[in-house]
């Protein structure tokens, strides 16, 4: 997958404009999950991981659905697993072929998630910096910048559409240094259908800040501006991010806007033996 080149696309598809970034893999998996949206919304234990198909309920979905479409895709994923039944998801994955990684669920409220954000982004940006206006064109030159910039610090990104929320609620939030290059991105929305019970829970991530820029607290106050917004604009009743156990300084960053440890589950992304889904 690192030999490919990174490509772009702006296609037609159903009516909207959708702007794929990134390997030939990373795009073919954009657009499946493009294209199963509907699957997705509104299938009984299916949710919208963003850049693949996956599910929050296994049992309910059926595991021949989640064989079928790994042996398609070679991915797929597994979000607010129940702790209690990750050692059978392991299981039943390792019988195929397959294997899996978790990344710990950290969460919040409203009252705590604006209680926190609020302080954080009370104190602003670093003189000079901004906030680029909302994207909303798929195929933008500027959702193409961000892709890209998200490509480049190792965050594989969501289409065009789904960043634009063509795809249901989202917002991303994008900063800007004093030349106006790309400085640091976020984006927050709503994985999970109205069969769940977590269909007013939206997801936090794709939180990435340039090298150059790291140190200054962007990675701080951008993810404090995009759980500020899932309450604000998107009107979620909770927020989760996911955090792999090893990185602290996200876990930091997560928590300076008020997000916990959820002990009770975590969320994974599976794949073929041997294989990796950077997240």
């Amino acid at each position: 997958m690192a030999c490919e080149l990174l490509l772009y696309e702006r296609q037609d598809t159903g009516g909207l404009m959708t702007g794929y970034f990134g390997t030939d893999q990373q795009i073919k998996l954009q657009r499946a999950a493009d294209d199963a949206f509907a699957w997705m919304s509104e299938t009984p234990g299916a949710c919208n991981p963003g850049r693949f198909l996956g599910t929050d309920d296994p049992e309910h979905l059926s595991w021949d659905k989640i064989y079928e479409v790994l042996e398609r895709d070679q991915v797929f994923g597994f979000r607010l697993t129940q702790s209690g039944e990750v050692d059978n998801v392991v299981r039943k994955l390792s019988e195929r072929g397959y294997r899996i990684d978790f990344w710990d669920v950290f969460v919040a409220g409203r009252i705590e998630a604006e209680r926190a954000t609020s302080s954080v982004l009370s104190d602003g940006l670093p003189n000079g910096f901004k906030e680029l206006s909302s994207l909303k064109i798929a195929g933008h030159a500027n959702t193409k910048r961000v892709q890209a910039f998200m490509a480049s610090n190792g965050i594989v990104p969501f289409s065009g559409s789904m960043l634009v929320g063509e795809f249901g609620p989202a917002t991303t939030v994008v900063v800007l240094d004093q030349s106006g290059e790309l400085a640091a991105t976020a984006h927050g929305y709503f994985p999970h259908n109205a069969h769940s019970p977590h269909h007013r829970v939206a997801w936090g991530g794709l939180v990435a800040v340039s090298p150059e820029h790291r140190g200054v607290g962007l990675g701080k106050y951008i993810n404090a501006k995009m759980i500020s917004n899932c309450f604000s604009l998107l009107k979620s009743e909770t927020v989760h991010e996911f955090v792999a156990k090893t990185n602290i300084p996200s876990q930091k960053m997560v928590e300076s806007s008020g997000l916990q440890l959820d002990p009770t589950c975590q969320s994974g992304i599976a794949v073929a033996a041997g294989g990796r889904f950077t997240s």
